[in-house]
Parts: C-alpha cells; structure tokens; sequence
C-alpha cells in the first residue's frame, strides 16, 4: 500500500457501513453471518469490504475456509470502528439532551480512591449551575477503563495509565498517590496482635484484586520483598462491596485504599490492621485522548475536579 494523505478516507470511499461491517465481522467471523446482522445480502457484503480493500491496496481480513479472521490492518480499522461509532452514539445523547432541555451527558470512569471523595464532590458541584447534566460514572481497574476510553465509551478517567499502553495518546493530569490499608472484621483473631507481621496475615483468607490489578501487584509485591509465602485461599474479586461482605462475615483479610475505608468500614464492624510500613500504589491522574475535544458537560466536569484538585494541594 502507498502512503495514506490527510483525506484518504475520501480517496477510498470510506462509509459508515463499513465501520458497521468490521464490527459485524469482528463479532460473527463470517461473512454470511455478519451480513444477516445488517440485514445485507452476502454479494452487497462481500462487494463493500472487497472494493474498500481494493480501493486501499491491502487486505484487511484473512480468508480461510470457516470464514474471516482481521490481519493487523483489519484489527486497526476494527478499532477504529469501535470509536467512530461509540462517538456517533454519543452525539445523539447529546443532541437529543440539548433538544430536550438537559445540559448533556457525561461518561466518567474512575478507580476506587477518587470516585469516593474526589468526584463525588466535583459532581455535586457541578449539579449546582448544571442540574440537567447527566452523569453516568464507573468504578473499575485501570486496565479496563483506558481500553474503554480508548474505544470512546468514556468522555476521560480518574486514572492510570496501564503499562504497554502507549502513553503519547493520552493527556495525564496527575492527582496523588493511592494509600492502601488492611481490613478485618471487629473480633478478628488479629485485630488485637502487636505488633502484627505479614506472615501472621498470611495464614486468614483473603480477598483481593484480579491477578494484574495494580492493587493486587502492590500486594504480591510485598509478600515478595518479605519473603512470606502468600495466603493460599484468596477470593480474586474487583468488587470491594464483595470483599467487605466477605470480611464482615468471615476470617477474610482484603486490602482497599484509606479513603474507601473511611466511608465504608464503620469501626464498630471492622478493623483497620496496623502494619509496620505505609503502603501506596502509583500516581493516579485525571486521563483524556490528547486529539479528543471534550463536550460542554465533560469539560464543565473535568474544570471543576481541577479546582477541587488544587484546592486541596
């Protein structure tokens, strides 16, 4: 293929159903299939992907027996279609919340420590010269909210810049450092040892992060530098609402960030275990595409988190 200019997607005729067709494509793996999920005869299918392939001087999609499977080339338009089309869906919410007299929508996502303090006062604020904005707001682990921001589902994150990630796509803001803290319940065996050793730990049910979570590898890590032999009964979960239940009820030991301790663990039912060394994870940031302009009520949001962020540096 030659070098592609500034307006080759003109130059190739590219279309919104082709966007359609890769994702139709990605998800079915045939062309059969994935002309019935667009209600297209197989010719009209097949003549839409083999004229833009002709058009590009490349191929996109490997043919084989059962069907098609993207090459590399496939997989970035496959991509792509994700972000076209999610940014299409959300200019009709936007389009039908101005007609409807709201101030818009946003898509937020956040990990634990901000979505606890942080943003739930920036969306209060907010709402304050916005009521009609509508918020939505996920909690989740870094490595899934960036492919989700990537993909366009998500108007920025309260977040981290995952390892392997290319970072020179994003604009990182950064915010602070999570602190971590131990949880049993009240009466736990343990909660009255001093002083406490990650080996005494190590022998009670945990409950943690997925494998991979930055939680989970801070956690891992320490058992690493101790030299202690991790828990061999542990829950692997990201919901930590699971992971309080589980501690509540049980001999379960799970590890969350001060801030969330604070709000959901009532003295009178847990206990915050004390450990000799202060523990932390990486810097989170406030996280957007760096070629992406941010709607009204995104912007609006993102402006205030920025005021409360240095009001309390």
């Amino acid at each position: 293929m030659g070098i592609l200019g500034e307006s080759w997607f003109l130059d190739v005729r590219l279309k919104l159903r082709h966007f359609q067709l890769f994702l139709a494509l990605e998800e079915q793996r045939n062309l059969h299939r994935a002309a019935d999920q667009l209600n297209m005869s197989q010719p009209a299918a097949s003549k839409l992907l083999s004229d833009l392939e002709a058009n590009l001087g490349i191929r996109l999609f490997d043919r084989h027996p059962r069907g098609l499977t993207p090459n590399w080339y496939g997989e970035i338009m496959i991509r792509h279609a994700h972000s076209m089309l999610s940014a299409l869906h959300h200019t009709g919410e936007e389009l039908n919340a101005l007609g409807q007299g709201s101030a818009g929508t946003v898509a937020v996502g956040t990990v634990m420590a901000p979505a606890v303090t942080l943003l739930t006062s920036a969306i209060e604020r907010v709402h304050r010269d916005r009521p009609g904005l509508k918020i939505s707001v996920d909690v989740d682990v870094s490595k899934v909210l960036v492919p989700r921001l990537l993909e366009g589902e998500l108007d920025f994150a309260i977040t981290r810049i995952p390892a392997g990630v290319d970072a020179e796509r994003f604009v990182f803001e950064e915010i602070g450092e999570e602190e971590l803290c131990f949880v049993c319940r009240q009466g736990h065996p343990l909660a009255g040892k001093q002083p406490l050793s990650l080996a005494d730990m190590a022998g009670y049910p945990w409950s943690l992060q997925p494998p991979g979570a930055l939680m989970r590898q801070r956690v891992d890590s320490l058992f690493l530098h101790h030299q202690v032999t991790p828990p061999r009964q542990i829950v692997d979960t990201a919901d930590l609402l699971l992971s309080l239940a589980l501690v509540d009820k049980s001999d379960t030991i799970t590890v969350t960030t001060r801030e969330a301790a604070d709000l959901l663990c009532p003295p009178q039912r847990f206990h915050l275990l004390p450990f000799s060394e202060t523990l932390s994870v990486q810097p989170y940031g406030l996280v957007s595409l760096r070629h992406q302009r941010l709607s009204p009520g995104a912007a609006a949001l993102m402006s205030t988190l920025r005021e409360i962020i240095a009001q309390s540096g």
